[in-house]
């Protein structure tokens, strides 16, 4: 353990940084008292936590950086942790994937649209929403009663008459003029009443509008606001009203179980329970500074903060938070804690999800563990992997090569650490040369930050396991790491030629001649088949993108007088690369803020490349 000299540290407020080998950040926290805070590390009774043990052996150095308030120290170490991305910190694994949907009231006709990223852009958020498919449903239901704009209006004002949403009647069609502007945003405050929670007001108005339509003898109006009231009652679920106080609020529960820590949250707007999300962290905090940890992490995201966090219990640095997340909101947000009444039932009920979810996954857990374990006695390794690499190389005709590698870790995908690698030394297509460089940047670099994989699958048979088996001898790590190459299966025909038959995968291990066969629909090979196709998926991703910007910049960028800004405004105005190349020179001195010789540089320099493809 490194042996420190605490008198010489301040006993100020602020943040102090842990680094171990090459002066990497292992761990970034912040104190009211720097000097205490750092005591502790070194007591004889040692700090609370567990993984501390492991992170002072790493230690070598210790920075501190001291702030005038505690805020300040709370924002610094928030943006250290990003920075750094320190291993010993806490890293959110969110347990499914959500989305919200956003409206910005200050446009001239409004629309909704699905984001996964809340914004202080001045628009209104609704959510999140744990099921895309469930928030999509409800569009459907939404345009079917208030049939808002569903594209920008732009791009439909540029069409000679209105899209195929108008003429299923779930579009307005506002961009040709058929609603007025006062119409239209009666049909926005209806969607956004209906999404806020307060269906029975949507219902109340309906039912006004239908009695109206009913006594001008206007049936078949009536007939369609009873519908809609029909659609609404049978769509909106009963869900639990939550009798802390209206407005929006977010409920936080904790389940602890040996050095295991179950987090939920509950999402509850306009006094009503919408969602919930879940967090899994296996390492022995104390619980005020966890909890801390935790709302930092969370709400430094760009997700919606609301008017009220609800908590298990006080934590030290309460009112900082609380002063931190105002800022973020940009109005008064609260930290409580409730002792009695329908706040306490709220964190009650956060606090069963937590328990309930850690139950969840504790049998899943248990089943990853035993998948794992019959991994590496199938294909002979030293232990069962907790960390799993796998790395494919793509490139068409040895152009724009890139490689993928994508991670698991106890199982589940980890994709904050999946990760893409240019080609930087190989030129055309030499698929072992490229992966050789990427796993001995990749390895090289694992062995300067102590991260490295217990087993490393690479997509590709006996010529790929050679190449890696190579950087292992080279830097020393083939007793450290496992190794093994998955060769996709093969389409073939039978003996007569005539029936076509799929072969099994094949696994190559190093020094043994024969491939080894998993069974067929094993949870195993299921697991590593996955694991493959996720890391061809995100190198073919990354390759695609490749080749758009490429499009792009052969075709845009290289004309003078036309950089970036100017690119985005003739994409937002033609709707696409395509359409730009069919426009004429008219079309496009006609075109706002395009000066009449900068739109003939451009017709002229497109039609040298070629017709529009």
């Amino acid at each position: 353990m490194l042996d420190v000299d605490l008198k010489k540290f301040p006993t100020a407020t602020g943040v102090y940084l842990m680094k171990g080998a090459q002066g990497a950040v292992l761990y970034v926290g912040k104190a009211k008292q720097l000097r205490n805070r750092l005591r502790s590390y070194f007591s004889t009774a040692g700090d609370g936590r567990a993984h501390i043990r492991f992170l002072m052996n790493r230690v070598e150095a210790i920075e501190t950086i001291v702030t005038d308030t505690e805020k300040e120290a709370l924002i610094l170490e928030n943006t250290l942790i990003k920075k750094y991305r320190p291993r010993y910190n806490i890293n959110l694994r969110d347990d499914k994937t959500y989305v919200s949907l956003r409206i910005d009231l200050r446009e001239e006709f409004p629309t909704l649209q699905l984001v996964r990223r809340v914004k202080k852009d001045g628009a209104r958020y609704f959510g999140p929403y744990s099921s895309s498919t469930a928030v999509r449903e409800t569009l459907k239901l939404i345009y079917r009663i208030f049939p808002l704009r569903h594209h920008p209006i732009a791009i439909c004002r540029r069409r000679d008459r209105p899209c195929l949403y108008h003429q299923i009647e779930q579009c307005s069609a506002p961009c040709h003029g058929l609603i007025s502007q006062s119409d239209y945003r009666a049909l926005v405050d209806g969607a956004v009443t209906l999404l806020a929670g307060r269906e029975k007001e949507v219902v109340t108005l309906l039912q006004q509008r239908m009695s109206a339509a009913a006594e001008q003898f206007n049936y078949e109006q009536a007939a369609r606001r009873r519908d809609q009231i029909q659609a609404i009652e049978q769509t909106v679920e009963p869900q639990k009203v939550a009798e802390a106080g209206a407005g929006d609020q977010d409920i936080v529960g904790l389940h602890r179980e040996g050095g295991e820590v179950e987090l939920a949250l509950l999402f509850v707007r306009e006094g009503k329970v919408i969602g919930r999300r879940s967090y899994s962290l296996e390492w022995r905090l104390a619980e005020d500074e966890l909890l801390s940890s935790f709302l930092q992490e969370f709400y430094s995201r760009e997700v919606f903060i609301p008017d009220r966090l609800l908590l298990p219990f006080a934590i030290e640095d309460s009112e900082t938070l609380a002063e931190w997340l105002s800022e973020q909101k940009g109005k008064k947000v609260q930290l409580l804690v409730p002792q009695r009444g329908g706040g306490r039932q709220l964190v009650e009920m956060a606090r069963r999800n937590a328990e309930e979810s850690f139950r969840e996954k504790g049998s899943r857990r248990e089943a990853r563990q035993q998948v794992l374990s019959d991994i590496a006695t199938r294909l002979q390794l030293r232990r069962p992997p907790q960390r799993i690499e796998c790395f494919d190389v793509s490139n068409v005709q040895g152009r724009f090569s890139v490689a993928s590698m994508v991670v698991l870790s106890d199982g589940e995908p980890d994709k904050d650490a999946y990760r893409h690698f240019r080609i930087r030394t190989v030129e055309g297509s030499d698929d072992y040369a490229s992966l050789y460089e990427v796993l001995k940047r990749r390895l090289t670099r694992g062995i300067e930050e102590d991260i490295l994989p217990d087993f490393i699958l690479i997509d590709g048979g006996k010529g790929q396991l050679a190449v890696l088996i190579a950087v292992l001898n080279e830097l020393a790590l083939n007793d450290r790491i496992d190794a093994v190459g998955m060769a996709k299966s093969r389409v073939q025909s039978n003996v007569r030629g005539k029936v076509v038959e799929r072969s099994e995968e094949r696994f190559f291990l190093s020094g043994r001649k024969n491939p080894v066969i998993l069974r067929q629909g094993s949870p195993a090979l299921f697991m590593l088949e996955r694991l493959r196709d996720e890391a061809h998926r995100f190198a073919i991703t990354h390759h695609r993108k490749l080749r758009r910007k490429s499009t792009l910049h052969s075709a845009l960028e290289d004309i003078p007088g036309v950089g970036a800004q100017r690119r985005k405004a003739l994409l937002r105005h033609f709707g696409s690369l395509k359409k730009v190349k069919q426009a004429t020179q008219q079309q496009l001195e006609e075109m706002p803020g395009l000066p009449k010789n900068l739109a003939e540089r451009i017709f002229a320099t497109l039609h040298q490349e070629g017709p529009a493809e």
